[in-house]
């Protein structure tokens, strides 16, 4: 005989199973009801604690959640049907919630409803999945890092700080205090680039320390050092020697370049390509090597936006330098 408070339990249990939150928290209406089916009282029981199945019933009868139903059994050893606890039905989350008897599942559930009525269904599943990342932190903090994924996109910051950014909600540390949920709901909205290309560097924001570049001399006499790492926010006014510059998105790319006369380059701006609207870089002439996908297009549009006479190339040979 299953007690309330034994069921109240492993209704608890199932808020921490992962899937199941989910699909009873977003799924469609086949999830519901929960039925929970328990089995009669044994003979045994019944014949030589006849208290305890008593105060099993009374325990069941004071039930208020949900829907208890009830059966009848008749025994050798009373004179009339013994009346049992057949299945508790739980129609919906807000009764399971209620059912499991669990201040903390209460609290969490609140929250929860809270944040998936304040956003875009797209962020349902992971607020709902990854409670790490909301669990335990303001709730208006959290709201509007809700509200900011949506209008936060590539760039935005336009070179900015973050602690400078004009967004609703913002403060000096807000970014820093809400990374790891803002980048998770970015990465949704963009295929995990911003997690790849880092908060700052995603949003075109400048850091407190600079975005660094790596700077390297394809000529060989341009620069006293074959590398060099300059800010770019360094390069927006002050410009480099030579007379043709390849702007490389990777610095993944660095052994796949060659040597070309007149000419550096410039690697891992990312999305951090406010620097190319520097009025040097009108005086020289400039091409763009970027991934041939979804991201490679969208940054050599942007670079565009600054020189539009850039010239574009996906492989190394043949580089439209010269």
């Amino acid at each position: 005989m299953k007690s309330p408070k034994e069921v109240r339990e492993r209704l608890a249990r199932q808020w921490e199973n992962v899937d199941l939150r989910e699909g009873r928290l977003l799924g469609a209406a086949r999830d519901w009801p929960v039925v929970l089916a328990f089995g009669k009282p044994q003979a045994e029981v019944v014949r030589d604690q006849t208290g305890l199945v008593r105060e099993h019933v009374r325990r069941w009868n004071e039930v208020s959640v949900g829907e208890v139903i009830w059966k009848e059994v008749r025994y050798r050893a009373t004179l009339e049907p013994v009346r049992y606890p057949a299945q508790w039905i739980i129609r919906d989350a807000e009764e399971w919630v209620r059912a499991s008897g669990e201040r903390a599942v209460s609290q969490e559930y609140e929250a929860l409803r809270s944040f998936l009525n304040a956003s875009d269904p797209v962020f349902h599943s992971l607020l709902v999945r990854r409670r790490s990342l909301w669990r335990g932190r303001p709730k208006g903090e959290v709201t509007a890092c809700l509200q900011m994924a949506v209008e936060l996109k590539p760039g935005c910051a336009e070179g900015l700080p973050l602690r400078a950014f004009p967004l609703s909600g913002n403060d000096s540390k807000f970014f820093e205090r809400n990374e790891a949920l803002l980048l998770a709901l970015l990465d949704l909205r963009f295929e995990g680039e911003a997690s790849a290309q880092g908060l700052g560097v995603f949003l075109g924001a400048a850091s407190e320390g600079g975005h660094w570049l790596l700077v390297v001399d394809l000529d060989g006499s341009l620069l006293p050092f074959a590398q060099i790492r300059l800010r770019a926010s360094e390069l927006t006014s002050r410009g480099l020697p030579g007379s043709h510059l390849l702007v490389v998105e990777n610095e993944s790319c660095l052994h796949q370049l060659p040597r070309l006369p007149g000419s550096l380059a410039v690697l891992g701006s990312g999305f951090d390509l406010s620097w190319m609207g520097g009025a040097w870089l009108k005086e020289r002439k400039v091409a763009y090597w970027g991934d041939l996908d979804t991201w490679g297009l969208d940054l050599l549009g942007r670079a565009r936006e600054r020189l539009p006479n850039l010239r574009a190339r996906w492989s190394i040979a043949d580089c439209p330098l010269h």
